[in-house]
């Protein structure tokens, strides 16, 4: 993958790609084996982009399709798979596991089904409902839906009221 793929094509999504990530696996070594996983299937697939949507959904359905795949893969035989480290400029601003209110968060979210941890973290990445939609393949009116039930089960998480 060239630096000016990455620098192009991914680095302007970097944000949304580590908080996926970040939803899907329970360690720093996880997280980045994903992170790096996303990375290689964007630049692999780049050919079959057909500008039927706009790159950034085709990015964040990559992400989601790659995280998804990989947390199966993981529960269904336990493989663990490594990989080098990223990028320095990647761990400074995100050591995704050190801020310890955000990981209160993250464990949160990872209680939720799959799908709904995919729809609460593009909502926080200020999605709109129909980029949502796009993404996950359902309509607005449904991701709107799901996502006030989301809210209410991640502050009943949050304070503790269910498990």
């Amino acid at each position: 993958m060239s630096s000016d793929f990455y620098n192009i094509n991914i680095l302007p999504y970097a944000g949304i790609i580590i908080k996926l990530c970040r939803a899907y696996t329970n360690s720093q070594e996880d997280f980045e084996d994903y992170y790096q996983e996303v990375c290689l299937q964007i630049w692999r697939s780049k050919e079959n982009f057909r500008e039927e949507s706009q790159w950034s959904t085709w990015v964040y359905r990559i992400s989601l399709n790659v995280c998804l795949t990989l947390l199966k893969k993981k529960k269904n035989n336990g493989q663990h798979f490594v990989s080098d480290s990223l990028p320095a400029e990647e761990t400074e601003d995100h050591d995704a596991f050190s801020d310890e209110s955000l990981n209160l968060l993250y464990d949160a979210i990872r209680k939720l089904s799959e799908i709904d941890r995919a729809i609460i973290m593009l909502y926080l990445e200020e999605k709109s409902y129909q980029e949502i939609a796009d993404i996950i393949g359902t309509n607005p009116n449904n991701i709107g839906v799901r996502v006030k039930r989301i809210k209410i089960r991640l502050k009943k998480l949050l304070d503790g009221k269910i498990n």
